[in-house]
């Protein structure tokens, strides 16, 4: 038993005592905050930036995700702590969760995600609101993972500590345009480094007897995940800086029609092309890294090239719409001083 397995169990009284406090809306509640740390929220709220907000803070935000996954994925398998209710068989955790606690216990990736996406969400533009919607979500959903029963406190505040750490040392390399085309090319190719050498580590544990079966193929399907996801960034950033430096301004209306639009073309290659692609290349894992390298040139090199439409378009009863509503929000105002 390592250091770090004595210390989860060491967490279980904690657990124990949340199990004692469940009762049905809470059970619902968390269960659905949980939610917020999955995989699907990190890429929408990374798109919504990179497409409508600001280019380069949604590279912070997707950059700091993909580190931070690799970080938390190896020292999953590095480490292999057993989730609580291997560690201890009298513990029950809600079974809503059990299905989406894949790989192994230390530390969260439901944390790292939410942790290290709201926490660049933050700091790209710091704001008091701002701030404290995101340090609520974050909370919420940390605390979940422990009241759900499918991560010890130890798990948790380890991936709070390395998705705050990420969110600080990145955050210098995308303050201003100058320091982020200057970075830029060298943090791409470091993604590229780091989730290479992450599938690298997976394959070469492959023939370890000690490893559990279904946490090795969560660990292996994570890295070909990464890596198609770093190998799509370095054509995205070479495509965009060389031809296309697109731009996410517009109209609102136009910046919710181009958003939706391009969801569905995003929706359609993740789930649409997977069982193509294991048809064609016989392997679901290469199948997922070829499908995640697609959804990422997709959304960084094809679908930009619509958005100069975009800026551009203006549609007449959504202009009157909006001219009517600052006239009633300025009468409105004008009457409550």
């Amino acid at each position: 038993m390592t250091f770090i397995q004595k210390i989860a169990e060491g967490c279980m009284p904690f657990l124990y005592f949340l199990e004692s406090i469940r009762n049905p809306f809470l059970d619902w509640f968390f269960a659905t905050v949980t939610h917020l740390g999955e995989e699907i929220y990190f890429l929408l709220i990374a798109i919504i930036f990179f497409w409508c907000v600001s280019k380069r803070e949604g590279y912070y935000i997707l950059i700091t995700g993909l580190v931070g996954t690799v970080v938390n994925q190896v020292a999953k398998l590095f480490f292999r702590v057993p989730r609580p209710w291997v560690l201890d068989k009298n513990f029950e955790i809600i079974e809503s969760a059990r299905e989406e606690a894949t790989g192994y216990s230390f530390p969260s990736g439901h944390t790292q995600n939410v942790a290290g996406t709201y926490g660049a969400v933050a700091a790209a533009k710091p704001g008091r609101f701002r701030t404290a919607i995101c340090v609520t979500l974050i909370v919420l959903v940390a605390f979940s993972r422990m009241y759900l029963g499918v991560h010890t406190p130890l798990d948790v505040v380890v991936s709070l500590i390395v998705a705050l750490a990420l969110v600080l040392l990145l955050r210098p390399m995308f303050t201003t345009e100058e320091r982020f085309k200057k970075f830029m090319p060298w943090i791409v190719v470091g993604s590229v480094v780091l989730s290479l050498g992450f599938l690298a580590y997976v394959l070469a544990i492959s023939g370890d007897t000690t490893l559990d079966p279904h946490n090795y193929h969560s660990g292996l399907k994570n890295a070909c995940t990464l890596f198609g996801c770093t190998a799509g960034l370095v054509i995205v950033h070479f495509v965009d800086s060389k031809f296309i430096n697109f731009q996410t301004d517009g109209r609102w209306y136009a910046q919710i029609i181009k958003l939706v639009l391009g969801l569905v073309g995003v929706i359609a290659i993740k789930s649409g092309l997977s069982a193509p692609l294991v048809a064609l290349f016989g392997n679901e894992f290469v199948a997922r890294a070829v499908r995640y390298f697609l959804i990422v040139i997709f959304a960084g090199a094809v679908w930009p090239l619509t958005f100069k439409w975009f800026s551009g378009l203006k549609i007449e009863c959504m202009e009157k719409f909006t001219a009517w509503v600052k006239d009633k929000g300025s009468k409105l105002f004008n009457k409550s001083k």
